[in-house]
């Protein structure tokens, strides 16, 4: 399975939202970073992304976005291919 990355805030529904859907589809792991505790993470990721919300997932090297392009991913059926790539 591809490393999930996912910048998140402890308080953001949508956070917790991403994080349950990619829990449901198998992800065991996540790489998550936590911009409200770490000091210039969110300068990082908007360096990154060119956006400044939460939460900002990766799949390998691959940016999805947000929780919403997490559910419009999985839900055109792109998400498991995607996790599962060698």
């Amino acid at each position: 399975m591809q490393t999930v990355k996912i910048y998140t805030t402890g308080t953001c529904p949508y956070c917790i939202a991403a994080k349950q859907l990619l829990a449901k589809r198998g992800v065991t792991e996540l790489n998550e970073i936590r911009v409200d505790l770490l000091a210039g993470e969110r300068e990082k990721m908007m360096q990154i992304t060119q956006r400044r919300t939460v939460p900002q997932i990766f799949i390998g090297s691959a940016h999805i976005g947000g929780c919403d392009d997490l559910v419009a991913l999985d839900g055109k059926g792109g998400l498991m291919p995607l996790l599962n790539a060698a």
